[in-house]
């Protein structure tokens, strides 16, 4: 299929109710899988309690220049996910589900502008199945149900490089798109800083190198006024920061963007080959066929080069003057380019001394594109190389990941629970129960019939759904069985302690949240925390000696720790191994706030 514009329309009408139905599919897909109980979980720290109470506060205090946490200032990331944070407690009302909704809503847009995408440049159906790997992987279903910037992040970078394609690749309406390639990146740096323009920027870079084009982009890519553009969008906000904060906030942002790149923060080092496990996991089941799509793009790539060596040598006696590339060939472009963008990625985020899982999300839509190709072509023609050994690879992922689910109840009984209780008082009491051993059968069966369909020449196709369904079956399970006791006994008791001291402390009174400093604290208790590590009881005695009530939200374990004279402080509630303590022991709980108390009560100190 030729790339020229002659051969890209939009779909017809012949081809609209297909579209119709492939965009109701993913739409009911992604409802289930970003939308489908986004609030029921507390917001989980360090990352989502931050994000959530920064955007809270851009919303009570009118201030939408310079985004804070706990009422000082937060330079860490830029401001477009704390806007959008602030128009979803706007429209929704405070809470967990507002706070996640934008990352939700930018999933569920990605999808749909990669099914669009590709049903523009390819077909429906390969476009289909791209857009269902990009929404059915670990990954992206983490990313999209949790209140980070990473979901808006990916959006706009993806934005960004299909809109230089259209621009550059194509003829038709190459203007206007590549436009949208230099805009997509000023807002992506709104949402994570430079990054935003960096991964656009060395994929672009990377592809132009190996397809030799720069010449054609620096005459019609337009790069110095799109630069001035990107420029344009994202330099106001950092130039009013520094405005108003200096060599505070510059110095902060460094530390936030070339320091992290260039050291380790917070201990997330890792490992030099850290991503590879990260993108086999993170996008199962589908790793498995990327593994072998990438190496068979390169050789497509190659064996394009070698016909165009050949098209451009001086013409003989007898031949043709003017050949013509083979159209398959020129199909196989994008593919290149998804398979530069993958690799320009994930070294880029190598080569960063701090490593995170999520740091290589911007390259999973690539990912989705390159592989529904290649299963595409394994459907077509059975005789694809690699096509039975790619369906063992994920075949055997999915039996590896199955055992390491129907182990984890195991695992957590005698390895974690242990460790985790100096953070979490009652890990020793969860139970996970029958979940892990549903999801690891649901695993099971799926792969099996992975492996009946995809190792057959003419139900090859089903093996995709299997895999897919396998997925979401394990996903659902985890969301119905798992999560709801790891949120009961890690996640919500400080949480619900902290909204009820929120609730009964006037202004001016104080809330201290002593031992488990987790952020959520103060989204939970809507008001300014001081939060006092272990170790850090000089700090806490001083606190103590201040006049007006006082709350303090601490472990049960950290009760002998606390230091001063404490007859005037009462246990007035508790939760899973957290307490409350009250210098005045009267507090009013509304009806409902609180879940019914664990079967097993610890002991309350005091009684």
């Amino acid at each position: 299929m030729s790339e020229s514009s002659s051969q890209i329309p939009g779909p017809s009408s012949e081809h609209a109710s297909p579209v119709i139905r492939h965009i109701g599919l993913l739409l009911a897909l992604c409802g289930i899988l970003f939308f489908w109980n986004l609030g029921a979980l507390g917001l989980t720290d360090r990352d989502e309690g931050r994000n959530a109470e920064a955007g809270r506060e851009m919303l009570e205090t009118g201030d939408w220049m310079s985004p804070t946490f706990n009422y000082e200032p937060r330079y860490a990331k830029p401001v477009l996910v704390y806007w959008l944070m602030s128009a979803s407690y706007k429209t929704f009302g405070v809470s967990e589900f507002a706070a996640r909704f934008p990352s939700a809503f930018f999933g569920l847009g990605l999808v749909l502008m990669t099914y669009l995408f590709l049903t523009r440049l390819r077909d429906s159906n390969t476009g289909l199945l791209a857009a269902l790997m990009l929404a059915l992987n670990l990954q992206m279903i983490g990313l999209n149900r949790m209140a980070l910037t990473d979901s808006v992040l990916i959006f706009f970078t993806t934005l960004s490089l299909f809109a230089f394609w259209l621009g550059f690749q194509t003829t038709r309406e190459r203007r206007p798109w590549m436009w949208v390639y230099y805009a997509a990146m000023g807002i992506a740096t709104l949402a994570k800083g430079p990054v935003g323009f960096l991964v656009p920027l060395i994929v672009v870079a990377l592809y132009l190198s190996l397809t030799k084009q720069w010449r054609s982009f620096w005459q019609e890519g337009r790069p110095l006024a799109g630069t001035a553009l990107t420029i344009l969008i994202a330099l106001p906000w950092y130039a009013g920061m520094w405005w108003l904060h200096g060599s505070e906030y510059t110095a902060s942002a460094q530390a936030n963007t070339v320091g992290r790149f260039l050291k380790p923060m917070e201990g997330h080092s890792f490992g030099f080959l850290f991503y590879l496990p990260v993108l086999l996991l993170g996008f199962f089941p589908w790793s498995g066929w990327l593994i072998f799509a990438w190496p068979q793009t390169y050789k497509n790539w190659r064996a394009e080069r070698k016909a165009l060596g050949v098209t451009h040598e001086t013409p003989g006696e007898g031949t043709d003057p003017s050949p013509v590339i083979p159209a398959p060939l020129q199909s196989d472009k994008l593919d290149w380019f998804a398979a530069a963008w993958i690799f320009a990625t994930l070294v880029f985020f190598t080569l960063s001394s701090t490593r995170l899982p999520h740091y290589i999300g911007p390259l999973f839509p690539a990912a989705a594109m390159l592989t529904a190709s290649y299963w595409s072509r394994c459907v077509r023609e059975p005789s694809t190389r690699g096509g039975n050994a790619s369906v063992h690879v994920v075949m055997w992922l999915g039996f590896l990941l199955a055992g390491a689910m129907a182990c984890l109840p195991w695992i957590y009984d005698t390895i974690l629970a242990g460790k985790l209780t100096k953070e979490y008082p009652l890990a020793t009491q969860l139970t996970l129960g029958s979940g892990p051993y549903v999801a690891a059968t649901v695993l099971l069966v799926g792969m099996g019939l992975v492996g009946l369909f995809g190792l057959s020449e003419t139900r090859r196709g089903a093996a995709f759904w299997a895999a897919g369904g396998s997925l979401f079956g394990v996903v659902l399970v985890l969301m119905v069985f798992v999560l709801p006791a790891a949120n009961r006994y890690f996640v919500a008791p400080q949480q619900e302690l902290a909204y009820a001291a929120g609730l009964n402390l006037a202004p001016g009174e104080q809330l201290i949240a002593y031992g488990a400093t987790r952020p959520s604290t103060a989204f939970y208790a809507r008001r300014k925390v001081l939060f006092v590590g272990s170790g850090e009881e000089e700090t806490l005695r001083r606190a103590l000696g201040q006049p007006g009530r006082t709350m303090i939200l601490l472990p049960e374990s950290f009760v002998d720790k606390l230091p001063g004279d404490l007859k005037n402080y009462q246990p007035i509630l508790k939760r899973y191994g957290y307490l409350l303590l009250a210098s005045e022991p009267m507090v009013n709980i509304p009806e409902g706030l609180l879940p019914p108390p664990p079967a097993l009560e610890p002991k309350i100190f005091g009684h």
